[in-house]
Parts: C-alpha cells; structure tokens; sequence
C-alpha cells in the first residue's frame, strides 16, 4: 500500500522539483497538478488568509494534506449512528504537520490565518469526483457532485 503522506512529504520537502511556483489568486484558492502515476497524484495549493473549501469528499480516494508553509485549519466530519449530529474535530496543520486519511475522510479545510498557505495534497487512485456537503445539525445534505475533467 502506497504511503501517500510519505509522498507528500518528499514532495513538500523539494519545491525545486516542482514543474510550477506556487502562485497565489485573490478570487479562489489556486491549485495545480504535479504529478499523476497509475496508483495516485499529486497537487499543489495555495490559500490566501480567508480561502478555504467547502465540507467535501474525495470521491473514494484516499490520500494526505501537508502544509509547506503557512497554516491550515481542517473541520472533520464524522457520522455518527442515524438520529445523531455530526461531530466536527478541528485540527490546526501549520508548516511540517499533515496526515493521511481513507477513502471515506469527510472535511473542511480553511486559511484562517493572517498569512498565505502553500499545501501538497497526494489522492490514490487519482480524483475522478468529489461531493460537497452542506453540514447541518441533522447530518450532511449532498450540494453537488464534481467530476474531474469538468468542474477542474
């Protein structure tokens, strides 16, 4: 099995070897991909004080986050037996810290702080979709469904 937080640290530990500079966009956080082999992928992102993502999943892949620079905040969401409310544990990731997650991992993944954030993120297999969620007290409530190819 292939340790995708490995990977995102060796890839985090050489932005030489990165085929772009991370760049930074004041309308939506910036995103780039890096590298794609048979089993996975790897992207690099960029978070202004404020960007962050919408409560999401990755389509059945797994895979790690790990912050190069900056610091993230990222929201899990856990499901609980049916008739229960979510529960959210909050992680704060700063520069060197990441994990890895499975392929049911639910998050949130935000820049709340008053400085950029560059972060390499690894998914295996390769993202194909990824559904966002609005998260209410009773659960999680499907927004959409993005498909690669399409929606990135």
């Amino acid at each position: 099995m292939t340790d995708f937080h490995a990977l995102a640290r060796r890839w985090a530990a050489d932005p030489d070897a990165w085929p772009v500079a991370p760049r930074f966009n004041a309308a939506e956080r910036w995103y780039h991909r890096l590298a794609a082999t048979d089993d996975h992928e790897v992207w690099l992102l960029t978070w202004l004080p404020g960007q962050g993502t919408d409560v999401h999943d990755h389509g059945g892949s797994a895979g790690a986050l790990h912050v190069v620079s900056g610091a993230l905040v990222e929201d899990t969401v856990t499901l609980p037996a049916a008739g229960r409310a979510p529960r959210v544990a909050v992680r704060e990731l700063t520069a060197g810290l990441g994990h890895a997650f499975g392929p049911r991992h639910i998050h949130r993944v935000t820049n709340r702080s008053t400085t950029p954030a560059v972060s390499i993120h690894v998914y295996g297999p390769a993202l194909r979709s990824m559904t966002r969620y609005l998260l209410g007290p009773a659960g999680l409530a499907v927004t959409s469904v993005e498909r690669a190819g399409v929606q990135w």
